[in-house]
């Protein structure tokens, strides 16, 4: 909101978790594919690219000789991805390994956007090129369930992929039909493995959304509350415990991204595996 402006710290968060859209009307209904959360594909873009310029950059530097910081530390990362690939999917990983780093470089970025302030861009950067401070926009693409939900259904069309690939038309559908009770109760297994696929998919976007989104909801909360004060102790208390949330916060990031990408691993290697 404009710096100008008296607004209630209820006002405040409810503004800044407002998404730019491709409407002018708010959405009325929790399901409606006529809108675009903007804001969370340019941000989930943007990291992607990033992602892409970073490991390029660190296979561009790759030496055989004394390796310096930023090689080990990539070394590092793709030697813990490869070996959990290997030991959670018993089949070929050439692409799942990749993929899986992909995920967590990805995720990893996306969620350091919660440490950009979360007044970046209605009380500096937009008034500095000329746009309206209290036009809605969100950094952060996994604090939106749209974002995450997205990547967890890209994940289920690998695992089905996999799943046919691996099983076959006919062995996916025997097992679908015959796991777990036995095919004299294909009706209850059918269901029962419909409902999991969608439990999977949900879960590991929501899992994603709910820890981000609360993260995101503490910062704000932080500033709403203390960022108001005009008093030297409120500044005082803005900072410290903004601080302090930091630094906690530097653990969810990766974490959460590594939960995400284990689960990721322990999809695919279920859809290589037989009942």
């Amino acid at each position: 909101m404009s710096s100008a402006e008296q607004v209630t710290p209820s006002e405040y968060i409810a503004h800044h978790l407002g998404h730019l859209t491709n409407s002018h009307t708010p959405q009325s209904s929790l399901w409606d594919m006529s809108y675009v959360n903007i804001d969370t594909v340019i941000w989930s873009v943007f990291c992607g690219l990033l992602a892409l310029v970073v490991m390029y950059m660190a296979a561009r530097k790759a030496t055989s000789g004394v390796p310096g910081r930023f090689q080990c530390a990539v070394e590092m990362l793709i030697e813990m991805v490869d070996n959990n690939a290997k030991s959670i999917v018993h089949g070929n990983t050439s692409f799942i390994a990749p993929m899986a780093l992909s995920v967590f470089v990805w995720v990893v970025l996306m969620n350091s956007l919660d440490f950009l302030p979360v007044d970046l861009f209605s009380q500096w950067l937009f008034p500095l090129l000329g746009l309206d401070p209290e036009m809605h926009h969100r950094v952060v693409p996994t604090a939106d369930l749209n974002g995450t939900l997205g990547i967890s259904i890209g994940v289920f069309v690998l695992m089905m992929y996999y799943s046919f690939k691996i099983k076959g038309v006919g062995g996916f559908i025997k097992e679908l039909l015959s796991a777990p009770f036995g095919p004299m109760l294909f009706p209850f297994n059918l269901a029962l493995n419909l409902v999991e696929f969608a439990a999977k998919t949900f879960s590991l976007g929501m899992r994603l959304f709910g820890n981000m989104f609360a993260g995101e909801l503490l910062f704000l909360l932080i500033a709403a509350l203390l960022g108001a004060s005009d008093s030297i102790a409120g500044g005082i208390g803005h900072l410290v415990l903004g601080s302090a949330w930091s630094i906690f916060h530097i653990l969810i990031v990766p974490l959460q991204a590594f939960i995400f990408m284990m689960l990721t691993l322990v999809y695919m290697g279920q859809a290589h595996e037989a009942h």
